[in-house]
This record gives C-alpha cells, sequence and structure tokens, in this order.
C-alpha cells in the first residue's frame, strides 16, 4: 500500500478493511497500565495497538515510558538501543494491523548518551520518524517534587515531524509542552496536530495538564493529544492520567480518568483551515517586530 501523494478524494484503508476521508483523521490514545516487567509492557502495547486498529484508529499513539515505570531515578533496566526489544515489535504491530503507530517514549542508548526518545512507524513496519526530548524536567517544588532529568538524560536538539496523507504532525514530549515556542514552529512548518506523550505528575497535573493542552491547541490552532500512562500509586512516580484531545477553537474533545483505557477522537483536517481562516493569527505575526525561528 502507497500512501504518499494521495489526494484529498482518496480514502485511507486500514488492513482491517475499514475506509475514511484523507480530511478526518481517527486517533487512538492508550493510556495503558505500565508493569514493572518490560516485555510484558511491551506485549500490552501490542494488544492495545490491536483493540485500537480494530475500531478503526488510524494512527494510535502511545504514552511517554511504555514499556516501564516512570521514574525520577533513573533504572537502566529499561535503556535500549533504537530500534530495539522494545521499540522494533511497535513497527511489526504497525505493519500486521494497517495502522500508523506513535511509541509514546523509550530510554534510548546511543554510544554514551541516554536520551528519551519517540519513534514512529508506518503501515510498511517501517519507522518514520524519531523525536528526542528537547527540555528535560528539571524542577524544585520542595516538599512535593523535584527531578534532575538532566543528570541521566541528554536532551535532543531537533524538532521532528512526519505525515499521513491527512496532515503533517508534530512531535513533544512531555514537559516539551511548556515551552510554546516549539509548537509554534510546528504551527509554521505547516502541523495541523501535536502529539505530547506524557507522564504528568499529580502536584502539576490536575492544575496544568489541559491547561497548558489547551492553550498550545488555541496558540497554533492546531489538533494538540497528550497520552499518560495510567495511573498505578505503587509506583515511585504517580501519574496523573487524563489523556485527553483538544481541538484547534481549545474545547477538550475526548479525555478519561485515571484508569487504563483508550481514547479515541475524530480530527477534521478541514476544521483547521476553517479555524485559521476565521482568526488569521499565523497570518497575522509581526514578523517585522518578532520572530520565532529554528536554528
Amino acid at each position: 500500500m502507497h500512501l504518499a501523494g494521495t489526494s484529498k478524494a482518496q480514502t485511507f484503508m486500514n488492513l482491517n478493511g475499514s475506509t475514511s476521508s484523507l480530511t478526518a483523521l481517527r486517533i487512538a490514545l492508550v493510556q495503558m497500565a505500565v508493569a514493572e516487567e518490560k516485555t510484558k509492557n511491551v506485549e500490552r502495547a501490542v494488544q492495545l495497538i490491536e483493540e485500537a486498529a480494530g475500531n478503526d484508529a488510524q494512527l494510535v499513539v502511545l504514552p511517554e515510558c511504555f514499556n516501564g515505570p516512570c521514574s525520577l531515578s533513573a533504572n537502566t533496566n529499561y535503556v535500549e538501543p533504537v530500534p530495539g526489544e522494545s521499540t522494533a515489535p511497535l513497527g511489526d504491530a504497525a505493519k500486521k494491523f494497517g495502522v500508523f503507530v506513535v511509541g509514546g517514549s523509550v530510554q534510548e542508548r546511543e554510544g554514551d548518551k541516554i536520551y528519551n526518545t519517540c519513534t514512529v512507524w508506518g503501515p510498511q513496519g517501517n519507522m518514520l520518524a524519531k523525536y528526542r526530548k528537547m527540555h528535560l524536567f528539571d524542577v524544585n517544588m520542595p516538599g512535593e517534587l523535584v527531578s534532575q532529568e538532566s543528570s541521566f538524560f541528554t536532551p535532543g536538539n531537533t524538532l521532528t515531524t512526519f505525515e499521513l496523507p491527512h496532515c503533517k504532525i508534530g512531535l513533544g514530549i512531555c514537559y516539551d509542552m511548556r515551552f510554546p515556542e516549539t509548537a509554534r514552529l510546528y504551527a509554521k512548518l505547516g502541523c495541523k496536530v501535536v502529539l505530547y506523550p506524557g507522564a504528568c505528575s499529580m502536584v502539576t497535573g490536575p492544575d496544568h495538564w489541559q491547561l497548558l493542552q489547551r492553550s498550545r491547541a488555541i496558540d497554533n490552532q492546531v489538533y494538540v493529544a497528550n497520552v499518560s500512562p495510567a495511573r498505578n500509586t505503587n509506583h515511585s512516580f504517580v501519574t496523573w492520567g487524563h489523556s485527553s484531545i483538544v481541538n484547534p477553537w481549545g474545547e477538550v474533545i475526548a479525555t478519561c480518568e485515571e484508569k487504563e483505557t483508550i481514547v479515541y477522537g475524530d480530527l477534521d483536517m478541514d476544521y483547521v483551515d476553517k479555524v485559521r481562516q476565521m482568526i488569521p493569527v499565523l497570518k497575522q505575526m509581526r514578523d517585522d517586530v518578532y520572530e520565532v525561528t529554528a536554528k
């Protein structure tokens, strides 16, 4: 199946035989319960990809740290090359079930460096993109939350996009969402969707998780999707959950609570164009006064 160069009049077909318009994208956010054992997590991720594909999802997104519990202290049991034992099965699943898969994130080792890395896989089983988290979670909230990701991870330095027949999509991971410049750059690059696999804490999640998501969506008139691991109070780092999809108007069109589930949303690319025509902020930026540029 060749996907490049298709027109809006054509349709996208999953391997289960379902079809849909190329102006509409059905996305599935997999808020999976992450266990201690890496192989079990990968197996569960593949099961949930199959379930999402069976419900006509075309793009399936896993959470940050899908192959092991999120931790503020490094656990090298989960460090591996990319492609590797956690990510290669995602390519196999994408091909078997005829979907695009965004692999949340894993701890990627390259040489003597470790990155927090998201991979993207196409229906041919090929890796379409790899994004390394640029902004590391170094925060100090005494008595509540202290994190120093930079003591373990190396930051990435590259914006990453990939293209579906429906649209161009930009990638970030969790803390990246707090930096509006990157989302604006994705909008300037022509993205209509920005994905943030994340693992937001119980400290900031209730106040900031959805507010940040809605802000990035309104700022840049894009769909924004956040996908978290399910909450597990036995883990040292307890995640907020509440995976959500926000449309370019800033409306939450799909969300959930904290337990394992799959959140589905139908993203209309024509609606992105409509919002941008009604309120043309991307055309009204004062490049003569200020400018956001990638280096």
